[in-house]
């Protein structure tokens, strides 16, 4: 079960998407995260991040460094999200990507990946 919910993507250009999800009220991450306050926690906030970069660079990848990341809102059940990514022309397979909930900057930084091997 995937635990939120892509309602829409649209790409912007060759190197900017956009997409947009909701986090199911009963995502595993919810779980003791924190009893009766229930936020997203990061690590998850950064899966939802590589999920929008697979998606607009087509390709099978995994995270080799994330930088300058920073969580400022916090990210609740039900919460409608924008995730937006644009791939970095100043850095070979890095992305900038911003959560966005409501008109509120919940997470922004940068993302540096690589191809799975198989």
């Amino acid at each position: 079960m995937k635990w939120y919910s892509l309602v829409k993507a649209d790409r912007l250009s060759s190197n900017e998407i956009i997409m947009y999800a909701e986090v199911l009220p009963d995502s595993p991450w919810f779980s003791g995260h924190f009893p009766g306050e229930p936020i997203l926690p990061g690590i998850a906030q950064l899966e939802m991040a590589l999920d929008g970069i697979k998606r607009l660079s087509k390709k099978d990848l995994k995270i080799s460094g994330i930088r300058k990341v920073r969580f400022k809102q916090f990210i609740r059940p039900n919460n409608k999200i924008g995730i937006k990514i644009a791939l970095r022309k100043e850095e070979v397979l890095s992305y900038s990507f911003r959560i966005m909930v409501g008109e509120e900057m919940a997470c922004n930084g940068i993302m540096t990946v690589e191809e799975l091997e198989h």
